[in-house]
């Protein structure tokens, strides 16, 4: 593997599930590989588990560590050719991963969309320029459109505490919130679930209000309804997120009451377990009393965010 940025760029899922299982049983006993290699930790928007369980599965592999954020420590990057930076900009993306690419062996690089020009934030012109430009194996840490470690976290969490015989039915569920969120979490965790239906590994159903669907190259084999409870009879793992909406870009639409998920509504599933992304919103996006109480996986799988970025620095780093 020689970057990360979708479950496109995985040869075998189920290898790398089962990579990660493994890590997770023996963290250290890979610290050969990462030894005298350099990872690089590119920030341009806040993160906690991102940053943390990335730095902490470099370290488990043997590596050494860098973190630049960009937003308050770097200089103001221009990503556009042919211009004059006569303006805000100081340094030329060309220039500044490049530079980056000569320090570290793995570059991670974390970058929210704009929210305003669909065409643009969807193009992942920034992504694809400091992949072009650094020459280095680049594992994203969320991008304009796809979040790719936490959807293999995610994924590594339902295999990890599936005990069924049968397929499990997983719900991505949207919530409210009180601002307009990206669609990158929804969008990767989708096309990570559809990936597995595909390969027989669960059922995916997606709920969300009318306006709110999301890009259908996301969702290729999803059941997908704008009834909640309809999607909640039988769920075995319900995924609560906000998105803003994909065909009205980047806007907060109306929508009915009753789309956050709480106790009431566990009733009509399979006693199932409720998981979220986090940070969270209490009370809005998701209820704190199923935060607090048995159904909710969103500790446990925050954790598995660690073995989600070992199992992938691990396999860059056999192909280095």
């Amino acid at each position: 593997m020689n970057q990360f940025t979708s479950v496109h760029d995985v040869h075998d899922i189920k290898q790398l599930l089962n990579d990660a299982l493994t890590i997770k049983e023996s963290p250290y006993a890979l610290q050969h590989l990462g030894k005298n290699k350099t990872l690089g930790l590119v920030f341009l928007n806040p993160s906690l588990r991102t940053r943390l369980s990335t730095q902490k599965a470099a370290l488990n592999l043997g590596m050494n560590v860098m973190v630049m954020n960009m937003d308050k420590e770097g200089w103001a990057l221009e990503t556009q050719d042919g211009i004059v930076m006569n303006g805000t900009t100081v340094e030329h993306i060309r220039e500044a991963a490049a530079v980056m690419g000569q320090y570290c062996d793995i570059l991670g690089l974390r970058s929210f969309p704009k929210l305003v020009n669909r065409d643009e934030d969807y193009n992942e012109d920034f992504f694809s320029k400091f992949i072009k430009y650094c020459g280095v194996p680049v594992v994203s840490l969320e991008s304009a459109t796809r979040h790719p470690l936490q959807s293999l976290a995610d994924l590594i969490t339902i295999k990890e505490t599936w005990k069924g015989e049968a397929k499990p039915k997983v719900v991505l569920a949207w919530a409210p919130h009180i601002k307009a969120l990206p669609q990158a979490v929804p969008n990767s965790f989708a096309e990570w679930m559809c990936k597995a239906q595909q390969d027989g590994m669960i059922d995916f159903t997606i709920a969300q209000p009318a306006g709110y669907e999301l890009n259908e190259d996301f969702t290729p084999g999803a059941t997908i309804t704008h009834n909640l409870d309809e999607a909640l009879a039988g769920a075995d793992y319900i995924y609560v997120k906000n998105w803003s909406s994909y065909k009205e870009y980047g806007k907060v639409l109306t929508y009915p009451e009753g789309w956050m998920l709480n106790n009431d509504k566990l009733k009509g599933t399979n006693d199932a377990k409720v998981m979220h992304c986090l940070p969270v919103r209490r009370d809005l996006e998701l209820s704190s009393e199923i935060l607090d109480g048995p159904n909710s996986l969103v500790i446990h799988e925050a954790g598995n965010r660690l073995w989600a970025a070992q199992a992938v620095l691990k396999q860059m780093l056999e192909a280095l």
